[in-house]
């Protein structure tokens, strides 16, 4: 018998996803941990040109992107490669990897975790970002670290 508590259907509709602002970055949550019984996580995150992550890797969550609009390159399996907007790449956890928007125009990419918990990271790092002067990396830093977020020099 499964304890799990049942999940309900849950519908999102356009512009009335949580909107969370850091790292230069902007992701609205689809669908997260509360929607999806911690199972997985789903949002779209958008790049300035020149932005993306520094090189992580996650202990707890899988890791996929959809390239939805712009230019992107993906590091992975030790070296970088551009792909084309309608690629998937998927991303096991322990491995390190980030992305660089390396256009001229946004880059959007839809993302899914799993499990759910990457939204919560987010969240709390752009509550850092809110606050009034520059963010405080160590803070950053050590709230990647809680949530299994570990940033490497590749």
């Amino acid at each position: 018998m499964s304890t799990k508590t049942p999940l309900h259907p849950v519908v999102v509709l356009p512009g009335t996803g949580k909107v969370l602002r850091a790292f230069g970055d902007e992701i609205t949550v689809h669908l997260g941990g509360a929607d999806t019984g911690g199972e997985f996580a789903m949002f779209t995150d958008v790049t300035p040109p020149g932005g993306g992550p520094p090189p992580h890797y996650h202990r707890n969550e899988e890791e996929w992107f959809l390239v939805l609009e712009g230019r992107v390159e993906f590091f992975r399996d030790g070296a970088w490669g551009e792909v084309p907007v309608g690629t998937t790449v998927f991303i096991p956890r322990g491995l390190v990897h980030t992305f660089r928007n390396c256009g001229d125009t946004p880059l959007k990419l839809l993302i899914h975790t799993k499990p759910a918990g990457f939204e919560v990271f987010f969240g709390r790092c752009a509550d850092e970002f809110a606050k009034p002067g520059p963010p405080d990396m160590a803070r950053i830093v050590g709230i990647a670290a809680e949530h299994g977020i570990h940033f490497v020099n590749p």
